[in-house]
């Protein structure tokens, strides 16, 4: 995690938060156990948006900012 950002701007206004609550934005690697079709955002925003789901309750949702490939 790249740290919080403020939503108005982009920025990064706090360095290694402990944490990130409802509400907060941030920059997130995701390494799939499995298998994962996902497009960049800016390429095919349909396939370059996500959720993240637990036990029944959306706990993360976003856009794919960059893919690397094994």
């Amino acid at each position: 995690m790249e740290g919080k950002l403020d939503p108005s701007t982009g920025e990064v206004a706090e360095e290694n938060p402990d944490f990130i609550e409802n509400g907060d934005a941030t920059i997130v690697t995701v390494r799939p156990q499995k298998p994962l079709s996902v497009e960049l955002s800016s390429e095919i925003p349909e396939l370059g948006s996500f959720a993240v789901r637990d036990m029944g309750q959306t706990v993360a949702a976003g856009k794919v900012l960059s893919v690397t490939e094994r």
